[in-house]
């Protein structure tokens, strides 16, 4: 049974020198710390938050399946 998509987004790059904003949609996604994952669903809120940081991260779409 598939609950969703979800999208896998990894911090690729240092948020150091980058403006206030980026660091905080970063801290938002739950990214602090280089090469870090997170799954978060995918919503229009998450892409524009990953808009906002692209040259920053990589996504990955991921599927994920529930009981």
């Amino acid at each position: 049974m598939v609950v969703g998509n979800h999208l896998k987004i990894t911090l690729v790059k240092s948020p150091i020198g980058r403006p206030d904003k980026q660091r905080k949609v970063l801290a938002g996604m739950g990214l602090n710390k280089m090469n870090k994952s997170v799954s978060l669903k995918d919503t229009a809120e998450i892409r524009g938050m990953i808009r906002k940081v692209a040259h920053l991260v990589s996504v990955e779409e991921c599927e994920v399946k529930g009981a």
